[in-house]
Parts: C-alpha cells; sequence; structure tokens
C-alpha cells in the first residue's frame, strides 16, 4: 500500500468528510475507472475504461508525473474525483497545459470541481514557471458541448473555445462506393517489420495538422498504443508506393464501448495521406475499403474524429462519404500567466 498524503487546495468549500490527497499508485486505478464510468451517462462520453486500460496508460504517460500532477478528492475517504495536468509543445506553436477533473455527478455544483481546476492551473503554472526554453505558454482543456458542468467552469475561469472537433458517424455500411487506388499504388497486410514505417508515415503526415507536437507521437505513445485491445494491424488499410508508405487508415474495433452501448460501431481512424500522394483520391479510396473491412467484421456503422478546420478539407470528404456529424467538441485555451492572488468562487 502507498502512503496517502493529504493535499491543500486552496478555495475548496466547507463539506463534512471533504478531503484531498496525492495520487496512492495502482491501488487508484478501480476509483478512477469508477469515476469514468459514473460520468460517462451525464457526459455522453464513449468510453469504457477498464482497470486495465488505465494501468496500461499511466504506465505510459509522458509530460505528466501523477505523483506530483493529481489530487484526489474523497468524501469520508471514499474518491469521488480526480485531476491531472500534462504538457506538450506545439511545433512552432506554443507549449500547451492541459488539465481535466473527473467528479461523479452527484457531488457537481458544490465547489469541489472548481477548487480542483484551480489546482490544476495553478499546478500548470508551477511547472510553466520552470520551462524557460519555450515562447507562447497557453493553458488549455478540452469539453463536449454536452459537459454543462465543466464548460461553465472553464467559463468562470476565462477559457475561451479556440478549435473545435466533430465525432461523426456512417449509420450504416451499405452502398460502399468502390474506389480503385491510385495507379501504383496497392495495399498489403501490415507485418510486424512495418509498423515503424507506418508510424514513421503517419507523424510525418499529421506534422501539417493544427496543434502538432511530436510529444504525442513519442515512443510513450506508440508502446501504450500496441499493448492496447484496439491495437489491431490486421484490420488496418495501409497504401504502399512499393517500400514508401503513401497514406493509410488506421481502423480498429472497440469492443468494451459495443458491449456498454449495445451497438456494432467499427473506427475509421488515423486517416492520412503523406504530401507526395495527396489530392489523388487515396483517402477516399482508403475510407471506402475501410467500410468493407468493418462490414466483413458485421460491424453496422463506423466512426471518425475529424477538426472542423482541417485544411486538407478532411471533413467534406468525410461528409461525401456520408459520415454525419453527432457530438462536437471544443479545445478552449487562455493565456498561463503567473500565480494569481485571488481565486475564483463557485456560484453553483
Amino acid at each position: 500500500m502507498h502512503t496517502q498524503t493529504t493535499v491543500e487546495v486552496p478555495g475548496a468549500p466547507e463539506i463534512a468528510g471533504l478531503s484531498f490527497r496525492v495520487f496512492s499508485g495502482s491501488d487508484d486505478y478501480e476509483a478512477m475507472s469508477r469515476i469514468v464510468a459514473e460520468s460517462s451517462t451525464v457526459d455522453q462520453d464513449d468510453s469504457a475504461q477498464t482497470v486495465e486500460d488505465i494501468e496500461r496508460s499511466y504506465r505510459h504517460l509522458t509530460n505528466s508525473d501523477p505523483a506530483t500532477d493529481m489530487v484526489f478528492a474523497e468524501i469520508h475517504g471514499k474518491v469521488v474525483g480526480y485531476c491531472r495536468v500534462y504538457w506538450f509543445q506545439v511545433e512552432d506553436g506554443p507549449r500547451v497545459y492541459n488539465q481535466f477533473v473527473h467528479l461523479t455527478p452527484s457531488w457537481r455544483g458544490k465547489g469541489i470541481r472548481l477548487a480542483m481546476l484551480q489546482w490544476c492551473e495553478n499546478r500548470n503554472r508551477e511547472i510553466g514557471a520552470e520551462h524557460t526554453d519555450c515562447g507562447e505558454q497557453r493553458l488549455s482543456a478540452w469539453a463536449g458541448d454536452v459537459e454543462t458542468d465543466w464548460l461553465r467552469l472553464l467559463e468562470t475561469e476565462g477559457f475561451k473555445p479556440i478549435r473545435y472537433d466533430f465525432e461523426m458517424v456512417r449509420d450504416n455500411v451499405d452502398d460502399i462506393p468502390e474506389l480503385p487506388l491510385p495507379e501504383g499504388l496497392e495495399v498489403r497486410p501490415v507485418c510486424t517489420e512495418d509498423v515503424r514505417k507506418v508510424w514513421d508515415a503517419a507523424c510525418e503526415a499529421f506534422r501539417d495538422h493544427w496543434d502538432y507536437s511530436e510529444d504525442e507521437w513519442s515512443e510513450e505513445e506508440l508502446k501504450g498504443w500496441m499493448e492496447s485491445d484496439v491495437w489491431q494491424p490486421d484490420l488496418w488499410q495501409v497504401a504502399w508506393d512499393g517500400d514508401e508508405v503513401a497514406g493509410m487508415v488506421l481502423n480498429f474495433i472497440d469492443e468494451k464501448q459495443n458491449k456498454k452501448h449495445e451497438r456494432k460501431r467499427g473506427y475509421t481512424e488515423t486517416i492520412c495521406v503523406r504530401r507526395p500522394y495527396r489530392r489523388r483520391g487515396l483517402a477516399r479510396a482508403l475510407i471506402a475499403r475501410s467500410l468493407q473491412v468493418h462490414k466483413d467484421q458485421g460491424m453496422t456503422e463506423t466512426a471518425l474524429g475529424v477538426d472542423t478546420e482541417n485544411p486538407s478539407g478532411a471533413l467534406q470528404l468525410y461528409q461525401s462519404m456520408g459520415y454525419e456529424m453527432v457530438k462536437r467538441y471544443a479545445v478552449y485555451r487562455k493565456p498561463l500567466t503567473k500565480m494569481d492572488s485571488t481565486m475564483g468562487e463557485d456560484s453553483g
């Protein structure tokens, strides 16, 4: 067992039995999984994180130390919420300091989550003060349109939406168009020795996307993905030009999500084409092939996420392939400033 050390969270409400503490290691994973599950219905979050999923994820964290960058909220010794901060460096852009706060719905609106958000902001300011090798610094958070409690707190703290993503779903796998690959390209099974080339090609292609960061394409990210249930190279559609990767759709099926939501959904994700192969219909052809892959696996719908301002016209491409928006998410940001002497108050 790990020693549980109490943490002072300024601005926390006076609630009987409320206390805060540091991360206790693997002992906390079960409570974290429970909090995510309790929140998912209210927040309309599709995730189905198991204890094993969390353990794997935390084994491969980058730019975040749970021992110093997490706080847990307890009521009479029972975990009701937790928060964590982490950062990444945007290529030719700001250093971004993220935060999230998960709190079980029955304890929302009482000031606990706001106090934890403010703790995160201040912890990120401490980390940012140690970073003398970067230029612009921004605080950041991610939120869906239906996460009303979280959105209210972000707005209270001065965060503003700056970029939107859609979750899109094609609600059937019928009428799949027959689209040939561009001349000279072929799709073939991905072997173990191909993984590094595919990963490097995706990293190269996504360098043109907004907020690209090498931190999010680290070795730890790859290791964590390879250990996950959604590492399914047998479903991938990777186009090759000889020994060169031209483009890809790295398909997967999340069986835990499908069981939780009683559906048969496949994901057509990590859709990208390297620069020399763009504007030739490759992405469209690979998506069509991916739809057939999911149909062959017994899926009845497919989904993906897209940056609505993607300069390659991805949103319009996906709409033309039968995908429709079902949820909207936003990146919220504000400048990272020096530690404030005052704290906001939760009016909820």
